[in-house]
């Protein structure tokens, strides 16, 4: 029955919306949006506003040109103001406003101390800096003011084409002092550095993508055709991120729109130590951005992630360089809510290169209008945090309150209804579980509510069931003695 109503209701909601649905939607979306159980764009209050634009000359320092990076260490914000060739810090200070530190644009105790193109650092809890000088082809490793310690070129690895050049994009630096780089044109995955810098592999390896078409063609080409075809290799990474507990968030922006469709894209990945994927996606589908698309400004691509951030409660923001879109998930993968886009107003973007955050305040630079964008949590925002929160601490009466509340704010919210599902099956009050779970399609988490409701009704009335089954047991049995003495005495009677 319950499989009828949900084919259904999807039928219905289909027959609905097709008329508008396919080229349409992206027109008409709204700020902030979220997506159902089948697909289809929710209209959201927002979960974040964006308060202030900040640009270079607001502080006397020269707008910036072609920024590339953002990082943050406690309440510095670094800037890799690339087309300046420079990286400039600010400060949080208590009151919210941000206040120029310094100003990096030259290092000393190298054969070149300018910078060319910086579009990365990494600044380490002892102060240290890693700073990717892209055009000076090196990656730096200074002290916090600014004295080389050690400058790392191109590794010599028989992996490594001796032609190749060496244009290092991005950095971290784990606990232990490795060093892991995304490099420009290396698609065997990040490279990784002993704190000395010698060069000991990759890590997180992309698939190898290709075209069955082209494998064909290979297999019957001449040398000379083969030499002409591009090789088969793997795809590249983005960026990449730590979150709290050190593991990495990487993006990749090369796949297929078909495996969109097919939810077979990863566009995000978590990777533990060995590089291996252990995002968790428990979500509608896997976190890919938006789900459905139309042809709004000629913009007609598949959300494509260029960087992304990890706040302290496993949230993580991923920004789309194809709309300009920021996309919230939590820690199970599930699509928290979507906002943003393409546009001259506040709170909208033309180029967005990078996100970062301080406590829950979020900074987005645009390198092409050359400005920071720093949004705030919303009342809505803050609820849904403090749900997922208070849920992760074991708080699970708690945290189904704040969902009701989240519910009040938006009833067409389905996370908000699974969410109080979950904190009821954590009370053990299945059957309310049950009803939440079945509001929201949830299959999987109905059929756990269900098993557990079906266990404790047999634990609770274990008892009546066995007497009802003996009393049973003993009609029967009373019933067939009564034949058979019936059947004698008629016997007799004969």
């Amino acid at each position: 029955m319950k499989k009828f109503k949900k084919i259904f209701m999807l039928l219905s909601v289909t027959m609905t919306l097709s008329v508008t649905v396919p080229e349409t939607m992206a027109d008409q979306r709204s700020y902030t949006y979220t997506y159902d159980y089948f697909k289809f764009e929710r209209e959201s209050p927002d979960a974040y506003t964006a308060t202030d634009i900040i640009t270079g000359n607001q502080f006397g320092i020269g707008d910036f040109k072609n920024a590339d990076g953002l990082f943050v260490r406690g309440n510095d914000l670094y800037v890799c103001d690339t087309g300046n060739n420079r990286i400039v810090v600010f400060t949080k200070l208590e009151n919210g406003e941000l206040e120029v530190k310094e100003e990096i644009k030259e290092v000393t105790g190298a054969k070149v101390t300018t910078l060319a193109g910086p579009t990365d650092i990494f600044v380490t809890k002892e102060g240290d800096r890693y700073i990717v000088d892209k055009q000076n082809q090196r990656i730096l490793h200074t002290d916090s003011d600014n004295n080389v310690i050690l400058e790392l070129t191109k590794p010599e690895d028989e992996t490594i084409a001796s032609n190749a050049e060496f244009f290092p994009n991005k950095v971290l630096v784990d606990n232990t002092g490795r060093i892991i780089a995304l490099v420009d044109g290396y698609n065997e995955g990040f490279l990784q550095f002993t704190p000395e810098g010698e060069f000991i592999g990759y890590l997180g390896a992309n698939k190898v993508k290709f075209d069955p078409l082209d494998y064909l063609w290979k297999s019957f080409a001449t040398d000379a055709q083969k030499a002409q075809m591009i090789q088969f290799v793997p795809t590249e990474y983005s960026n990449l991120a730590f979150d709290k507990e050190g593991f990495i968030y990487a993006t990749t922006d090369v796949f297929d729109v078909a495996e969109i469709r097919t939810n077979q894209a990863t566009p995000i990945r978590k990777l533990n130590a060995t590089g291996q994927d252990i995002l968790v996606k428990n979500g509608i589908t896997n976190p890919m951005g938006d789900l459905s698309w139309g042809a709004a400004g000629d913009v007609k691509d598949a959300s494509r992630f260029n960087d992304i951030t990890i706040l302290d409660n496993d949230i993580y923001m991923a920004i789309d360089r194809t709309r300009g879109k920021i996309f919230a998930y939590d820690y199970q993968g599930n699509l928290l809510y979507a906002f943003g886009g393409i546009g001259n107003k506040l709170g909208y973007f033309q180029n967005v290169t990078s996100i970062e955050h301080i406590g829950t305040d979020l900074y987005v630079l645009d390198g092409r209008s050359n400005s920071i964008t720093t949004f705030s949590l919303t009342e809505y925002g803050e609820l849904i945090n403090t749900a997922i929160q208070t849920y992760v601490d074991g708080y699970y009466q708690e945290s189904g309150e704040y969902w009701k509340e989240v519910q009040a704010l938006n009833g067409n919210y389905e996370l908000a209804s699974e969410g109080v599902g979950r904190a009821f099956m954590q009370a053990e009050d299945y059957e309310k579980a049950m009803e939440y779970f079945e509001r929201t399609w949830d299959d999987d988490n109905y059929s756990k509510a269900f098993k557990l409701y079906r266990k404790d009704w047999i634990e609770d009335n274990i008892g009546t069931v066995i007497s009802l089954i003996m009393i049973l047991i003993v009609l029967w049995a009373s019933k067939t003695i009564f034949k058979k003495i019936k059947g004698g005495i008629l016997d007799d009677d004969y």
